[in-house]
């Protein structure tokens, strides 16, 4: 790959990361030993002028390599893209980073729900659902139809890069690192 190539590729990248939004963030980090659960709901804009928003809640689940093998060296998704096009988003973030070695991140996605809102509305409603709830653990999102797996993908990424020190820091404290 020529360093033009690799600099459409950024560019994309960013252009893409830049046209999710999380909404509504959760303070809580991804537990060092065992799964973790990111429930969340994603409000996606109108397909085109005049068309609905809609709103889809889901969960992500990220699990833990248990035992190090050479197949469970690389991080697995399932079920963020729809389209195939999209897997290189997923490879240019991934081959930048190794915060995702030996994760298995799962997306289950519930029905779709559309609403007359704009997606500013459908957030703001969304917002206070949730507080007169009082629910801290589930996330809010806003993408583009065609960024709603990368919406998706880009929270749980910031969940994975937010929690690994922490994470580092509990292995220290049982004596798995020096």
């Amino acid at each position: 790959m020529s360093p033009f190539d690799d600099s459409e590729q950024m560019q994309r990248f960013r252009s893409a990361w830049n046209s999710v939004r999380i909404e509504r963030p959760v303070e809580y980090s991804l537990f060092t030993f065992g799964d973790s659960d990111l429930p969340y709901y994603l409000v996606t804009s109108a397909a085109k002028k005049g068309s609905a928003v809609t709103i889809r809640q889901g969960q992500v689940t990220v699990t833990r390599a248990r035992i190090i093998t050479p197949d469970s060296l690389q991080p697995e998704f399932q079920n963020f893209f729809d389209n195939e096009a999209d897997l290189g988003l997923i490879e240019y973030m991934m081959a930048r980073t190794a915060a995702f070695s030996n994760l298995k991140l799962s997306n289950h996605k519930g029905p779709e729900k559309i609403v007359t809102d704009t997606v500013e509305e459908a957030v703001a409603r969304l917002n206070r659902q949730l507080d007169d709830a009082e629910e801290d653990r589930t996330a809010i999102l806003s993408a583009p139809p065609a960024l709603a797996g990368f919406a998706v993908l880009r929270y749980a990424s910031e969940k994975v890069f937010s929690s690994a020190s922490g994470n580092i820091q509990e292995l220290r404290d049982r004596g798995f690192l020096p």
